[in-house]
């Protein structure tokens, strides 16, 4: 699968490196590189393309202003010198967000993280229900959480906590239990409170008012008592 891709930035040597470390990318096609963000929003509006690599301080346009722009969406990638633009960028939900000077190791994990974004984003709506993992933005990046690796979710406000298996550090990411519900298979995971979501095969035991992961009690919420009795079969201690 290819990937068809444009590079933006101002500065013509830093677009030279940009372009540079795309050609090195085997599944990316590189069909254009821009210094003005006023061509490169003509060229988007009017060509397919999958990815963008952008600067962010630009005259004219910042990169945020570009992104922002657009009703329909490819897939962005910030290269940028500018750190304290991360967590707005991250809020348009773009790829990465990579500091120059850039990495060759760094810029192919960003260019790979797209890669699987735009597979999954590419398949039917019946191949995506049956997907194993989802991807979760946190710490400035887009992560890869499994579903087989993932034991609970624990809400705080505005924020998720997920404790998986493999790791006892757990992932905290800005986003909604009501969000994690919809793109969280049913089948796997049950919401037993209004601040916990658990994997149905990591329950080890029930009680009126508890689920134990082995050795973790969580809570279970009234409203919720009734599909976790549905889970159970119908069976009532």
């Amino acid at each position: 699968m290819m990937l068809k891709c444009i590079a933006l930035d101002d500065e013509p040597l830093a677009l030279e490196l940009l372009t540079d470390n795309i050609s090195g990318i085997s599944f990316l096609q590189l069909d254009a590189a821009f210094t003005k963000p006023g061509e490169a929003m003509q060229y988007l509006q009017n060509n397919p393309v999958d990815l963008v690599f952008l600067d962010i301080q630009m005259p004219g346009m910042t990169g945020l202003q570009l992104v922002s722009s657009l009703p329909q969406k490819p897939l962005f990638i910030f290269v940028t010198a500018y750190e304290q633009y991360a967590i707005q960028g991250f809020e348009l939900d773009v790829v990465d967000y990579l500091l120059k000077p850039v990495r060759r190791e760094r810029f192919a994990t960003a260019c790979e993280r797209a890669l699987e974004i735009f597979k999954v984003n590419s398949k039917p709506a019946s191949v995506v229900e049956e997907r194993t993992y989802l991807f979760i933005q946190a710490d400035y990046m887009m992560v890869r959480v499994n579903f087989e690796d993932l034991l609970w979710v624990e809400g705080h406000k505005d924020y998720m906590k997920f404790h998986f298996k493999t790791t006892q550090k757990p992932l905290v990411a800005r986003t909604s239990m009501k969000a994690l519900e919809d793109l969280l298979p049913e089948r796997l995971f049950i919401r037993i409170h209004k601040s916990h979501l658990v994997a149905k095969s990591a329950i080890t035991a029930i009680q009126k008012n508890a689920v134990f992961l082995n050795g973790t009690e969580l809570p279970v919420g009234e409203m919720y008592r009734e599909q976790l009795l549905a889970f159970m079969g119908g069976v009532r201690g």
